[in-house]
């Protein structure tokens, strides 16, 4: 059941704001279904990339995917990810789980506090050079982030196309969901050989369920967006991502303290003792 709910939830959120529901899906993962962080995060890309990769079905149809930003940011976002995937074998569950606590701080601040551009549909002046060198800059950065905490990045990604790539809101919507399939599968691919057990080790059906119906919510999210004022929905989704990352950011936090006090000494140690 909660993998239904959870796939609908987060297709609903990438259906109505191209970005945004993919930062449930590790919360879901690690807090209700009890996966390990690393597996949860390697899930995560195949569950994201295969719910983007549908919802970007509709936009390819109706032509609102800008191809020249999918290779100027999706290309690099590839490279990163892959680069983020590597350098995570180093980094602990724990603070990977604090790692993305920050990054949905973030993204909550970002969606409270509104981007401009969002209403605009007239595409505006050419891209100067210097855009296009940041937008392949920040596809990197971004796709690093994808590898390390497992999020699609949506929420930098639809801003960075909206004022660096000059694409209306609409068409940088269906271009993002492109960008986050592409450097999620990407991702996925390179995360099977980094830990024990590879595809073994993760729960394929959840992940099928969350896709097929990730999907489905997705369709269900562009069909009623046009009827609800994006703005509302940002402050709510806001609001949950803020209590969300207060929660793991906490919870990370009791974590790290508790394995620095085991591994310094200061926390107690008790023994067993068996009775005689």
């Amino acid at each position: 059941m909660i993998a239904v709910l959870g796939g609908i939830m987060i297709g609903l959120c990438l259906g109505l704001l191209g970005s945004g529901g993919s930062i449930l899906t590790v919360p879901l993962l690690v807090y209700l279904l009890d996966h390990d962080p690393k597996v949860a995060i390697a899930e995560s890309l195949a569950i994201v990339g295969g719910i983007a990769l549908l919802a970007s079905i509709r936009p390819m149809l109706k032509r609102d995917v800008d191809w020249t930003s999918v290779l100027l940011f999706g290309v690099p976002g590839v490279v990163g990810t892959v680069a983020g995937v590597w350098s995570s074998q180093w980094i602990s569950g724990l603070v990977q789980l604090m790692v993305f606590g920050g990054v949905m701080l973030v993204a909550a601040v970002m969606m409270l506090r509104g981007r401009r551009g969002d209403e605009s549909e007239v595409v505006p002046a050419g891209r100067t050079r210097r855009d296009r060198l940041i937008l392949v800059i920040e596809g990197f950065l971004v796709g690093a982030l994808t590898g390390i905490v497992g999020v699609g990045g949506g929420f930098l990604i639809v801003p960075a196309l909206v004022l660096l790539g000059r694409l209306p809101m609409r068409i940088a919507v269906g271009t993002s969901l492109l960008i986050i399939a592409v450097k999620s599968g990407a991702g996925f691919g390179k995360s099977i050989g980094q830990f024990e057990g590879g595809v073994g080790a993760m729960d394929l059906q959840t992940i099928g369920v969350f896709i097929l119906l990730g999907g489905v919510g997705s369709l269900l999210g562009d069909e009623i967006g046009g009827r609800i004022p994006q703005r509302r929905l940002k402050q709510v989704f806001a609001v949950f991502l803020l209590m969300m990352s207060g929660f793991m950011l906490l919870r990370g936090g009791t974590g790290l303290l508790a394995t620095d006090d085991l591994v310094s000494g200061r926390a107690p140690i008790v023994e067993s003792t068996d009775s005689e």
